[in-house]
């Protein structure tokens, strides 16, 4: 069965990005849905899948990543507005029976991302 995980490791304080609200959406075209929001647990994970099952198919997704509440939660100085705060990261899905692990590696200045498994 195909889903949906990621999870945020913090590069600047070296550990998990816990508490980070993160929103999914489907692309389709110019339009976006949103389907739907969580927040990251203490290991920088969700609970469960974000998508799984009958809801994953294949398409266009962007997973929303609100960086910049949780710095500035965690005290990590810096100009505002910052120079990161809302991370967009839009990818495909080309075979929804697969999983799909989509991280997030993120500092102040600068993020990474990459098809995991």
């Amino acid at each position: 069965m195909g889903r949906l995980t990621t999870h945020v490791l913090d590069t600047a304080l070296g550990c998990p990005g816990k508490g980070i609200f993160i929103e999914l959406y489907r692309i389709d075209g110019e339009s976006r849905q949103k389907l739907a929001e969580v927040v990251t647990n203490h290991d920088g994970r969700c609970d469960a899948p974000i998508l799984e099952g009958d809801d994953f198919t294949t398409g266009e997704y962007e997973l929303v990543f609100h960086a910049g509440a949780y710095m500035r939660a965690q005290g990590l100085k810096a100009e505002e507005p910052r120079f990161l705060d809302v991370i967009p990261l839009r990818f495909g899905v080309s075979d929804a029976r697969e999983h799909y692990h989509v991280p997030l590696l993120v500092s102040p200045y600068s993020y990474s991302t990459y098809r995991g498994s």
